[in-house]
């Protein structure tokens, strides 16, 4: 005996591959749902770790800049103080040399020769004044090359002028201040000194 199904079995088989279609593409949905939040929640986390880390950069590069300000600041007050102890220090070393100077124009200023106007600049020095004659003028660059505080006398000018009714000559010289490598001694080294009288 023969068998026949009259059921409609393709409509059958149509229909569990449809259910399984809608099953597949269901779960396949909420795979890649699950896909798309869990990458979102990766990127979101990188995001924020690197906002934190933005944010700690921020406050440490702020306390960076206040050192750098007060390094900077520090630098300046060391400069000035530097500065104000060199000026110090120069001027403890060069305080004796106006006194050297003036002693030393006093024993070598030749009569007839007068002084009007002495100028310092560093150690230089600028002399104007005035002199009964050439001569005189001589005299006292040959004692200022001859004195152990003074040296490089150079006349810049000399002309004859009048004052007082009398004829005189006005010069400018220049001459240097130096420092003196040994201590002035009027005795020889050596010779010892003789017996007081």
């Amino acid at each position: 005996m023969i068998r026949v199904n009259l059921l409609p079995h393709r409509a059958e088989k149509r229909r569990a591959r449809q259910v399984q279609f809608i099953a597949f593409s269901v779960i396949s949905l909420v795979i890649g749902a699950m896909l798309v939040l869990s990458v979102q929640f990766a990127i979101d986390a990188q995001i924020s770790y690197q906002e934190r880390r933005n944010t700690y950069l921020k406050q440490e590069t702020a306390v960076l800049d206040k050192q750098i300000a007060q390094i900077r600041k520090l630098r300046e007050q060391t400069q000035a103080l530097l500065a104000r102890k060199n000026v110090v220090e120069n001027l403890q070393s060069t305080r004796s040399d106006v006194v050297h100077l003036l002693d030393q124009m006093l024993r070598i200023l030749p009569e007839g020769v007068y002084l009007k106007t002495l100028k310092q600049t560093g150690n230089r020095i600028f002399v104007n004044g005035y002199a009964q004659s050439n001569a005189r003028v001589s005299t006292l660059m040959r004692a200022i090359e001859d004195s152990p505080w003074l040296d490089t006398p150079t006349l810049i000018e000399i002309h004859a002028t009048t004052a007082r009714g009398s004829r005189i000559n006005e010069f400018s010289l220049t001459f240097n201040l130096t420092k003196q490598q040994k201590p002035v001694n009027p005795r020889t080294p050596g010779k010892p000194a003789g017996p007081k009288r």
